[in-house]
């Protein structure tokens, strides 16, 4: 019966890892793919992990604390699009939208801004041949309702320090020279 109790704790469930899994040693980088992580690859392909776990969680979370707001149904692309649509207070063009967001695609922007629009949340104005877009009260009481739950459940577990803020701030000026970087081996891929 012992046997039994100690082989069944140690049996791997769906989503458990093997215990040697759990704790890699200091020098084993964690990546996505074995062949990327030699020579020089090695701490730029732990990053990219990195950043893929954390684009994914905060994708969910974006999309959840939405939900949470009073809202259901957006994709990350159109939470992102409604909050800069809000941001100051500014009526923005697609192409501005689409630039700011660094998504290159304009369809997937314009697909984002009709479903808004179907939702009540966003009107637009006509002006020449530009096509201008703003929240209305709808939508602006829900980029607030997101940013208060937001304060509840995710920066209050920010411990508020000034080194945090600090490290933060350093750490979104690397990630906008890496996004640089990116473009860039994107455009040279491009071309071969």
């Amino acid at each position: 019966m012992a046997k039994e109790k100690t082989a069944a704790s140690h049996s791997p469930r769906a989503g458990d890892r093997a215990p040697a899994q759990l704790a890699p040693s200091a020098k084993t980088p964690i990546v996505s793919s074995a062949p990327l992580a030699s020579g020089r690859n090695a701490e730029l392909s732990e990053f990219e992990f990195g950043m893929i776990i954390a684009s994914n969680a905060f994708n969910r979370w974006a999309v959840r604390c939405m939900t949470a707001a009073g809202v259901s149904d957006l994709t990350i692309t159109d939470v992102l699009v409604l909050h800069h649509i809000n941001h100051r207070a500014r009526e923005k063009k697609l192409a501005d939208i689409a630039f700011i967001l660094n998504i290159e695609d304009t369809h997937v922007v314009n697909y984002s801004l009709k479903k808004l629009q179907g939702l009540g949340l966003v009107r637009t104005e006509k002006r020449g041949k530009e096509v201008l877009y703003s929240t209305n009260e709808q939508g602006q009481a829900l980029c607030q309702r997101y940013h208060e739950i937001r304060g509840q459940v995710l920066v209050s577990g920010l411990t508020g320090s000034g080194t945090e803020g600090f490290e933060l701030s350093e750490l979104a000026r690397f990630l906008r020279v890496l996004s640089g970087l990116y473009e860039q081996a994107a455009r040279a891929a491009a071309s071969l």
